[in-house]
């Protein structure tokens, strides 16, 4: 037993360190090609933010590493204790709503192209974007509130839920609270965090879809594929370990009575292919680059400049203003 936990030990650490490297360098780059060296569109601006999200769990990944050397120990204090906890669900709520964002960008420029035109610019575009990154960190009050640094009784620091918040109770009354807590906070993850983006993602693409086959659209749109791309990435990525929490909620008690420990072992596995999506977009973003193949030999940053940028021209403050619908050939490149 213990040969196999030291082997599932070396076999996360390996891994993490893989995604970890991959997702720094990716994502800086994308980073820096989509902040610095490309014309800031509506497009880039939502992607650029989607890399800092990634970009920033690629950082922490090193300190979730130490942690599962020293087998849940926590050597780095209260403050930052709370900060790794918030940044990991801000990694999956800020993802989740920026690319149902992105969804629902495009979809409006399919629909209401006249309306696009006219009023999606860069500026409300940066005022509007700021609702995902609002919305992650609401949802992330109770990992601010709750998790904190805990000793236990052998005198070991642990990173964990903080069940003196509650006062002076009994300690039946504070693991029932513990557990009520921890079921309502993998509820609101699954649902609200999860389900309710990836929903309107989904009708985002029926709709699209659907405008897409009445207007006899046979090619889609380049910033099409790379938002199904990503959009269907994270759902493969983030879907099993988002089941696996859920039915740890459920079964909160009994996991806490190590009465189920395959499903912390499911959750160890499913999360090396959820964290494995904080590295991925920036490979979608190259491969999905128009002329890739002839272009390889040019600079990554050419590649995924042309990945990223919008077909059109860059939407700005001064957007020209149409009268008249623009014609299907236009359509598609908006």
């Amino acid at each position: 037993m213990e040969t196999g936990y030291i082997a599932l030990q070396i076999f996360l650490l390996v891994t993490y360190g893989i995604i970890s490297v991959l997702g720094i360098v990716g994502n800086g780059l994308v980073i820096w090609v989509a902040g610095f060296r490309m014309a800031r569109t509506v497009t880039t601006l939502c992607y650029l933010n989607l890399a800092l999200a990634d970009f920033f769990f690629s950082a922490i990944l090193p300190f979730f590493m130490v942690v599962n050397t020293m087998r849940g120990k926590w050597p780095y204090g209260w403050f930052l204790c709370k900060l790794f906890n918030i940044t990991i669900d801000t990694n999956l709520y800020g993802s989740v709503f920026l690319i149902a964002f992105i969804a629902l960008d495009r979809c409006i420029c399919v629909l209401h192209p006249v309306w696009a035109q006219n009023h999606r610019t860069l500026s409300l575009a940066k005022k509007v974007i700021t609702v995902p990154w609002i919305l992650a960190l609401l949802l992330n009050l109770p990992v601010l509130i709750f998790f904190t640094t805990v000793e236990n009784e052998n005198g070991d620091t642990h990173c964990g839920f903080n069940t003196n918040f509650w006062g002076n109770i009994s300690e039946e009354e504070k693991l029932q609270k513990l557990f009520m807590s921890l079921e309502i906070i993998g509820i609101n993850r699954f649902v609200i965090g999860f389900t309710l983006p990836m929903s309107i993602i989904a009708i985002c693409y029926m709709l699209i879809a659907a405008k897409i086959r009445n207007k006899s659209m046979i090619k889609s749109r380049h910033p099409l594929r790379v938002l199904t791309a990503v959009a269907a990435s994270f759902f493969i990525c983030w879907f099993p370990l988002q089941l696996c929490l859920l039915l740890a909620t459920v079964c909160v008690r009994a996991v806490s009575e190590e009465k189920y420990n395959i499903i912390l072992l499911l959750v160890s596995l499913t999360g090396i292919l959820a964290f494995c999506n904080s590295c991925l977009n920036p490979v979608l973003y190259v491969f999905l680059g128009r002329d890739f193949r002839k272009k390889l030999i040019h600079s990554l940053p050419a590649i995924l400049e042309r990945a990223l940028t919008e077909d059109s021209a860059p939407a700005t403050d001064t957007t020209t203003k149409s009268a008249s619908p623009p014609t299907e050939a236009e359509l598609q490149e908006m």
